[in-house]
């Protein structure tokens, strides 16, 4: 098969497309032919060397994200059979013109969306549901702040958010901000011109949300804390701002009983990855497109442009996920 390996860590041109074995089926895995592959923040940090030449249970060749067909399974597998269209996360081998994953983190394509669609939703969906409404506990009628809100996790909780029918506060950049609200933001923020946490205060007449999702880290602490009403929960998902100098004003977490709670999905013991994954299935897959929600395409290449697809998501222009196809 053909798949991209890098010999080296480095910048996106040590990304090359090369003829590599076929992955060797498990009895637990389904292969899959990729038709569509969605491109991750990880992705790049795992082309740097973040991560080593780690097997995160599938393979060590980079990608966390497929929608194709089924092409063979395992003795072991029940529920899915040849020919069956599937998007699922896996533990790495996504750039590849095949996949193997273990079957109980796949997921039937939503009926009216094609594979492309499809690519954009496992990583980001399952990630903001397990932050928003398992992790954060999301109810109808609480608001929640979602930061990065133009990025892939956080375009999706934008949308998993209001169809919660929770009030949704949103940052992003100037530019994104139309998208962000066309979503489903009650209250969109430019993080670029304005205080988020003066805006909310002024917009909840000084009580706060219910709800906080973060990718930022360090820079937004603080701020996070002092925009959460008493009771309410902050979900870490990411930390892209670093973890230095840090401020956590413990007095706010102490008398408004707050938590804070962080969460992150590549590390996790398969089992847990995969009790994730049917959390999102049984509360949103069946009425996916009737809850209104769609996958966000920002941009699609072809897998032998791989480095131009992690280009694009350093600019940090894109609004939405990025999809390679094999």
């Amino acid at each position: 098969m053909r798949a991209i390996h890098f010999p080296e860590f480095g910048d996106a041109d040590v990304l090359q497309l090369h003829e590599l074995p076929d992955p060797v089926l498990r009895p637990t895995d389904l292969l899959i032919r990729n038709h569509a592959v969605g491109v991750n923040r990880a992705d790049i940090t795992h082309r740097k060397g973040g991560y080593g030449r780690s097997d995160f249970g599938d393979s060590t060749l980079m990608g966390l994200e497929v929608a194709g067909e089924v092409i063979d399974i395992g003795e072991s597998v029940v529920g899915f059979q040849r020919g069956d269209r599937v998007m699922a996360i896996v533990g790495g081998g996504a750039y590849a013109e095949l996949s193997r994953l273990d079957y109980r983190m796949a997921m039937p394509i939503p009926q009216g969306l094609d594979y492309i669609q499809a690519a954009a939703i496992p990583e980001v969906f399952v990630t903001a549901h397990e932050a928003l409404i398992h992790l954060g506990r999301l109810h109808s009628g609480e608001s929640v702040l979602i930061h990065a809100a133009a990025g892939g996790v956080g375009s999706a909780a934008v949308q998993l958010a209001h169809a919660s029918g929770a009030r949704v506060f949103a940052t992003a950049g100037t530019q994104k901000l139309q998208q962000v609200r066309d979503l489903g933001a009650d209250e969109v923020i430019d993080y670029k011109q304005e205080d988020y946490a003066k805006v909310i205060e002024q917009a909840t007449d000084g009580e706060g949300v219910d709800v906080v999702i973060d990718f930022v880290g360090a820079p937004y602490l603080e701020r996070n804390i002092r925009a959460l009403k008493a009771g309410g929960r902050l979900i870490q998902v990411g930390i892209l701002g670093g973890t230095k100098d840090a401020i956590l004003p413990l007095e706010q977490v102490l008398y408004k009983h707050l938590q804070i709670i962080g969460t992150v999905m590549k590390s996790r013991p398969q089992a847990v990855k995969q009790a994730m994954t049917q959390r999102f299935r049984d509360r949103w897959l069946e009425t996916f497109t009737a809850s209104g929600l769609k996958p966000i395409i920002d941009s699609v290449f072809p897998l032998a442009r791989a480095a131009d697809a992690h280009r694009r998501m350093e600019s940090n222009e894109s609004v939405g996920k990025i999809i390679l196809t094999p």
